[in-house]
Parts: structure tokens; sequence; C-alpha cells
């Protein structure tokens, strides 16, 4: 789809595609391919360095490691319920820091949202509402990180700080 949308002049849906296509399966083609594009159309928002390339590296195993981290997890709980009489506190204990560290990578270092700028000339607000003051003007195809949603709003990562966009504004990359 990128590459027909490309093809025919439409480089928001061809970004938009591409984000798609990276979120589900990482990979460092990809990502150079989306830069390449938004580079093209002077789009902000898609960072080419080897932090971004580190990302993409931990994203391509992040679920992999999640399952081998819950399957220790099951197979941990379970021995522990299996011997519960004989096993010492400090098992538990260890057990309990474990699931913390796995609930720590779940919540810290699990996909953050992102959303693409769908319509041209897209304001960007300091506040969920039409009488915020106004930041500036988002064009299309600059990908944003989304931090949540207010009302029709969503709340969204711009240069370190808060800003908010409205929804009809923005395509989220699930």
């Amino acid at each position: 789809m990128a590459y027909v949308q490309e093809g025919l002049g439409h480089y928001t849906a061809a970004l938009y595609y591409l984000n798609l296509a990276q979120t589900r399966q990482p990979r460092h083609a990809t990502w150079h391919k989306i830069v390449e594009l938004a580079q093209n159309q002077r789009a902000t928002g898609y960072p080419d360095s080897w932090r971004q390339s580190l990302i993409i590296t931990f994203r391509r195993y992040y679920y992999r490691v999640l399952q081998l981290l819950l399957i220790v997890a099951v197979a941990g709980g379970t021995l522990l319920l299996a011997r519960r009489r004989s096993v010492a506190r400090g098992w538990w204990l260890g057990y309990a820091a474990y699931l913390g560290l796995v609930a720590a990578f779940l919540n810290v270092l699990g996909p953050v949202q992102a959303g693409i700028v769908a319509n041209p000339h897209a304001a960007l607000m300091a506040g969920p509402g039409a009488g915020s003051s106004w930041l500036t003007t988002a064009a299309a195809g600059d990908r944003f990180v989304v931090r949540g949603q207010q009302d029709i709003w969503y709340r969204v990562l711009w240069r370190g700080h808060t800003a908010y966009i409205r929804r009809a504004d923005l395509l989220l990359i699930k």
C-alpha cells in the first residue's frame, strides 16, 4: 500500500502505511525508507540516529523477551505454589521482585503510541480547547508521540513539551 500511495503522490498515506509496517515488524530498512520519504517532504518527527537504531533493534525482540519473561514467571509461580510449605520466605520475596521487574518491563519499556498528521495546516494548541493559545501549525506527515486523549484532542509531545491536536487531524499508528 505504501508503494502505491507513494506512486500516486500521497506521501502522508505512504508514511502512514510504512509506519504501520514498522510497528508490526520493526526493520532498519523500513525505517530508512520512512526517513527518506519524510525528509523529501520536509516532515518532522523521524529521527535518524544511533539511538533510533537501538530502539528499532530493541522493538524487534521486545515481544520475544516478554514471552520468555512471562513463561519464567508462570513456571516459577507454579513451582512455588506446588512446594509452598517447604519453600522459604526469601524465595517468595525474590519471586515478587521478579514480577516487579516484569511489570516494569511492560510499563516502562513498552511500545510508544505515535500519530501522523493527516491534514495540512493542523493547529497545535497549548491546551485542549479552541480557546487555548496557538503554538504552531503542523504539516501533513509530521509525526508525534501521543501521550493521551482528552475529549476531541490528543495530547502529544512536541519539542519536549505537551501540545494538543484535534483527533480529526491525527492518524494513530496502532
